[in-house]
């Protein structure tokens, strides 16, 4: 499945619960939509940015990205329905906190990435944080392997 359909992220936020690879692929789609809403949080979409998600998520998830994914990501109708806030807040109980902590960190990569970072993306990356629910050690990258 192409992450860019978000199809496990559609499932949860009806009330489904995610396919049969469940949490590790919500993961990927949860990675992929909030890297790319933050490449569009700023009047300026840098390409640096998308460039960044797009290594990132690949890296990270071992699928390919192109930056036409990212775009498709960042601009879904997800977001007609319902803010990104309130989707993280949903989907973010349902990861693992090592997939919360690389969600958080991967998007202070691509944050700074352009090397301007505005207070838009600040606000951002702190409404990710918190939706995510994400705890500051998390944020610092400490999670408990046991």
């Amino acid at each position: 499945m192409n992450l860019a359909s978000l199809g496990n992220v559609w499932k949860v936020l009806q009330g489904g619960e995610a396919a049969a690879d469940g949490r590790e692929q919500l993961f990927k789609e949860v990675l992929l939509m909030t890297l790319a809403r933050a490449s569009s949080t700023d009047a300026n979409v840098d390409p640096v940015e998308v460039e960044t998600v797009r290594e990132l998520v690949t890296e990270m998830t071992g699928e390919p990205v192109t930056a036409a994914d990212v775009r498709i990501a960042a601009h879904s109708e997800i977001y007609e329905k319902t803010p990104l806030e309130k989707c993280l807040a949903r989907l973010g109980a349902t990861l693992d906190p090592e997939h919360r902590a690389a969600v958080v960190q991967a998007l202070a990569r691509v944050i700074k990435s352009d090397t301007d970072v505005t207070k838009r993306e600040i606000e951002f990356f702190d409404k990710v944080a918190h939706a995510l629910h994400a705890a500051p050690a998390e944020l610092a990258g400490l999670v408990s392997r046991r």
